[in-house]
């Protein structure tokens, strides 16, 4: 029995490694498909709303498709007009974010503490961080370029979408094991809806405070404070960098403090009270499965999947709640308290274990 299940856990690890390896090999393709199905499972309801109200299934569809066109277009817009004055002028604000440095460096080299300038620069080039932006929109701009095929996917995915549940019913063996795919979608569709309701507050607040503070290019910003609230725990970090730089080099230490103490208040109010309040347990995942999932996802397949490192991780939590043979993996990726809201899956592993 013990050698039997040394087995298994061998063979799942190892086919675990082999899916992984070709996620990762067809990252190219593996992209757009994903952030299709997880468009799609969130367009789902809308299309889903306006059906139920009389609205025609295809005409359903065709406004909710013509709805992410005009996203699409205009955050594309957005993103490419911002980036491109952003681009040009990161040659100067590299340079004088140096030129600051070295200047600092003297500073306090005079007042005799010496931190031999050249090799910190060496070491930590803080002229890095506006490159880290400018490839962050490179990125996103990579995959707007894939729009045209994600939205194709998208309408032929919703077209499908009325007749799956029937679809699946038909292939379970298990007709109940139907409502954990109905979870997932239900799910998705919460952290979705509120992810993306936070993030545009998010973004919008980062932008009008910085084009208060007269800092440059406030609209990409707050572009990228929208994008980067889809990262969970660095995101807002990451986000905050190039602003604050930016407001030091253009306008000096008081603005760029200004800057840094508004993206706190943001990001404290916000992801520390809003989005919780919103959000609750409901996705049922750890504060440290949260990171690891940010690293592993972000490896497998770059930064969207860093931004879908949690719907990704929740459905695998899900699917293994559904086999009673690794219910105990999905109570590792959930929160600490989680095991006294779910007692009926651990009462089932001893029965199926006492079985010959």
């Amino acid at each position: 029995m013990d050698r039997t299940r040394s087995t298994n856990a061998l063979l799942a690890a190892a086919a675990f490694v082999v899916v992984v390896a070709g996620v990762k090999a067809a990252e190219a393709i593996m992209v757009p498909f994903l952030l299709a199905v997880f468009i799609a499972t969130t367009a789902a309801t809308p299309v889903f709303w306006l059906h139920r109200r009389g609205v025609p299934f295809a005409l359903a569809i065709a406004a909710v498709a013509l709805a992410l066109i005009v996203a699409l277009v205009g955050v594309g817009a957005l993103v490419a007009e911002a980036a491109r004055g952003f681009l040009a002028q990161m040659p100067f604000y590299q340079e004088r974010l140096v030129e600051l440095a070295g200047g600092t460096l003297d500073t306090l080299r005079s007042l005799g503490i010496d931190l031999s300038g050249a090799p910190v620069l060496e070491t930590f080039d803080p002229a890095a961080v506006f490159a880290m932006a400018g490839n962050t929109l490179l990125g996103f701009g990579s995959v707007l370029s894939n729009g045209f095929l994600i939205l194709l996917t998208v309408i032929f995915m919703l077209a499908e979408a009325s007749s799956f549940p029937r679809k699946l019913r038909d292939v379970l063996a298990d007709p109940s094991d139907l409502p954990y795919f109905e979870r997932v979608a239900d799910n998705v569709n919460r952290y979705f809806a509120i992810k993306t309701t936070v993030s545009v507050g998010t973004g919008v607040t980062v932008g009008v405070f910085l084009a208060l503070l007269d800092v440059d290019f406030p609209v990409l910003w707050g572009l990228l404070a929208f994008m980067l609230n889809y990262v969970p725990t660095i995101g807002s970090f990451i986000a905050a960098l190039p602003a604050v730089l930016l407001a030091l080099v253009q306008l000096g230490p008081t603005h760029a403090a200004a800057a840094a103490a508004g993206f706190v208040v943001v990001n404290v109010v916000i992801g520390s009270v809003v989005e919780p309040r919103f959000m609750g347990r409901g996705l049922g995942l750890s504060t440290l499965v949260v990171f690891l999932s940010l690293v592993f996802w972000g490896w497998v397949l770059g930064p969207v999947g860093m931004l879908l490192s949690v719907p990704l991780t929740m459905t695998a939590k899900i699917a293994l709640e559904a086999n009673p043979d690794t219910v105990w993996a999905a109570h590792l990726l959930g929160p600490a308290d989680e095991v006294d809201d779910a007692p009926v899956p651990v009462e089932s592993a001893p029965e199926t274990s006492d079985e010959p």
